[in-house]
């Protein structure tokens, strides 16, 4: 069986057949995952014997013909999300014998469907990088070149995907989290609106900008995905009550009459040439098939690197004073409680952690809220503003999902500002709280993937989806050979 691109419908098809059972499919995932990940370590945490327990219960379902769109499928799963009895580490020290008693909201909704859970996939330490090279445990290295990063913060989830090492994964976006390594790993992420997916039992980073959703071979599984996990959440208090509907009714619609805005600002300099060419090629596509190309500006896009940076690390100081070694987490030594404290937060925390927390609390700190934070704070109001304006004029915003393709891994580890202005593409959908899909749309002349971001209206994810599946069909994925040899 092909792993790398046999789609969820077509997953769902040879279940229902009864072409494959259950567990037979999650051992084809495990087999894989055994051959392949001692390379590129995606996983943090293998679960078979959880896997092949839910396989069982799955088929049982699927026996009595009631199986749902996930019923039996193997997925993996971000390690900053709440597994009940199985670890969360966040790929922190600080919570390396964590062991939730609770799911997240997301996966109870998987098992309401009988998925089957692999295990759990490396990231960035708390979600704080781009490469995930902070992770304290597993380093994922990209499926396409094992020398390169896989991206951030879910660069585990995305190379997991791409490598066939599981059918879909859920990660997380706090500023292009999900779409940047879906991007450098040559598949498909979705971040959707702030609100449409709950974020009980996601440990939060930064809480205004956090948010779930799917990485998959394509727009439709991600589509399929949206659909198990969205939905208002009493449990948290910032989920939105918005119908969820069928995020995939467009699809196969016309695109004739949509238009589609270019915002100058996001092909400029900072942009590798192949990259911009890539993408303005796949505009040229869009405009075969019917769609208008619009072009328009975002003149606050200078400053969206320091307004994200600001917020989210305010946001992360905050949320990660919770670690102080007493209640959960790494317990430090000392002969006082402050020496505790310090010895644990010190021995927990990674660089990059450490580092945003300082940012943060420096940015709060009194004499500096003021300077700092509120004006951030404003410039949310001003991103909002103008994507306003640009949506009354235009359907849907594509632009590059990153500047570069993946980079080697270690080139940008002692250069954080240089790690921090990558962001520039995707941030400012998470500050305005809107969705946005990134899709394959190239490779460069060494073969690496060159993504594309379509950024749509809040809520209108159904319409991301039918424009990125509209050019997936026309578009030939060269898959990753992570078997290749070893790791260089």
């Amino acid at each position: 069986m092909d792993l790398q691109n046999t789609s969820l419908t077509g997953l769902r098809q040879l279940l229902d057949s009864r072409s494959i059972s259950a567990p037979e499919l999650a051992d084809a995932y495990l087999d894989r995952i055994r051959t392949v990940d001692d390379t590129l370590l995606s996983y943090i945490t293998v679960t078979p014997e959880e896997a092949r327990a839910q396989a069982q219960k799955a088929q049982a379902r699927i026996d009595a013909g009631n199986a749902a769109p996930l019923t039996g499928i193997p997925l993996a799963i971000k390690d900053n999300l709440c597994t009940d009895g199985v670890r969360t580490t966040c790929s922190s020290r600080m919570l390396e014998d964590f062991v939730p008693p609770y799911d997240a909201t997301v996966v109870e909704k998987l098992k309401a469907q009988d998925f089957v859970m692999l295990g759990k996939a490396s990231m960035d330490e708390f979600a704080m990088g781009g490469s995930n090279q902070t992770s304290a445990f597993a380093k994922t290295r990209n499926p396409y070149d094992t020398s390169c990063v896989p991206g951030g913060s879910s660069g585990g989830s995305a190379a997991a995907v791409s490598a066939g090492l599981c059918a879909a994964a859920l990660g997380s976006d706090t500023g292009g989290s999900i779409r940047q390594p879906a991007a450098f790993c040559g598949v498909t992420g979705l971040k959707p609106t702030y609100g449409r997916v709950s974020r009980y039992g996601l440990v939060a980073f930064a809480s205004s900008l956090d948010q779930i959703g799917p990485i998959a071979h394509s727009a439709r599984d991600c589509g399929i995905l949206l659909s198990a996990i969205a939905g208002q959440d009493p449990r948290d208090a910032t989920s939105a009550a918005q119908p969820v509907p069928d995020f995939n009714e467009k699809v196969g619609k016309s695109l004739k009459g949509m238009k589609i805005a270019l915002p100058k600002e996001f092909y400029g300099e900072a942009v590798d040439d192949e990259v911009k060419e890539a993408v303005l090629a796949a505009a040229k596509t869009y405009a075969s098939m019917g769609a208008e190309l619009v072009d328009c500006s975002i003149s606050t896009l200078k400053y969206a690197v320091a307004a994200y940076y600001l917020i989210a690390s305010a946001e992360a100081a905050s949320n990660l004073s919770r670690f102080d070694g007493i209640k959960y987490g790494l317990r430090g030594e000392g002969k006082t409680f402050d020496q505790m404290i310090r010895d644990s937060r010190s021995r927990g925390f990674g660089d990059e952690v450490k580092r945003r927390i300082l940012l943060g609390n420096y940015a709060l700190s009194s004499g500096y809220y003021d300077a700092y934070y509120r004006k951030a704070l404003a410039l949310k109001q001003e991103f909002i503003q103008e994507y306003d304006r640009i949506f009354q004029t235009a359907d849907i915003i594509l632009t590059p999902t990153a500047p570069t393709v993946a980079y080697p891994i270690g080139q940008q580890d002692q250069d954080p500002v240089k790690m921090y202005t990558a962001d520039i593409c995707t941030v400012t959908v998470n500050i305005a709280s809107l969705p946005a899909i990134s899709t394959p749309c190239g490779y460069n002349k060494a073969g690496m993937p060159i993504g594309m971001s379509l950024i749509g209206r809040r809520f209108d994810e159904a319409t991301l989806i039918q424009a990125a599946d509209a050019f997936e069909q026309g578009f030939t994925v060269i898959p990753a050979k992570p078997e290749g040899g070893a790791a260089k």
